[in-house]
């Protein structure tokens, strides 16, 4: 299968590491900006990056920017350039437009123009904060549809020294251990004998209502 292919456009500091991370994952990415030293930076870390001002519906036509997967419109201060870019974006066919906003108001403006996504990355940023701060175990959580989530979660010391089968996950949880790791191992699909150790990090897939109870044990 052809890998996905990603524009970026606004190459401030929150676009600039779109760029380079969909670049290091291995991802064809085109870079696109309307200062030329701003290009010229970040040229090398991508397949392709080029000056062009966003607002103009013809220049970006010009990129065949409707063959791109997915197109993150990363403008920063310039919300009106933010709106025109998206809307020409939507013009032009992109399947997926991704903007950033710095506000709630321009988020719902966004979304009432037919922009797929919205980012807010301080907002974003402090809430991942604040669940790190109020649930010091959750590594991650992902949401898998409208109900459910994958939790990943160091285990806490009530659990520590137990089997699967002693802290019985499916019934009291309503979820479904598929991963335990232990120091330098991982144990896929464990046995319901597993037992696991404090600092141990499981992986649960179950109701997200349910298993948000999970992050608050101690």
């Amino acid at each position: 299968m052809m890998k996905k292919e990603f524009a970026v456009i606004g190459l401030g500091r929150f676009g600039r590491a779109v760029v380079r991370t969909l670049s290091e994952k291995g991802y064809s990415v085109l870079a696109v900006d309307k200062d030329a030293p701003i290009v010229q930076y970040i040229s090398e870390a991508c397949a392709q990056a080029v000056v062009v001002d966003s607002t103009n519906e013809e220049a970006l036509r010009s990129l065949d920017i409707a063959a791109f997967d997915t197109v993150v419109v990363a403008i920063g201060s310039d919300f009106e350039s933010n709106l025109i870019t998206a809307v020409a974006l939507k013009s032009l066919g992109v399947k997926r437009v991704i903007c950033k906003a710095l506000s709630q108001r321009q988020k719902d403006i966004l979304l009432r123009i037919g922009v797929d996504q919205v980012i807010l990355p301080e907002a974003d940023a402090g809430r991942r904060l604040g669940v790190e701060l109020a649930t010091p175990n959750l590594l991650e959580q992902i949401s898998f549809g409208d109900t459910h989530s994958v939790l990943e979660l160091r285990v806490p010391e009530s659990m520590a020294g137990k089997s699967l089968s002693e802290l019985n996950f499916r019934n009291r949880y309503d979820a479904i251990v598929v991963a335990v790791k232990h120091e330098a191992s991982v144990t896929v699909s464990p046995d319901a004998d597993q037992v696991i150790d404090t600092n141990d990090i499981i992986v649960l897939i179950g109701r997200t209502d349910k298993i948000a109870k999970l992050t608050e044990l101690r």
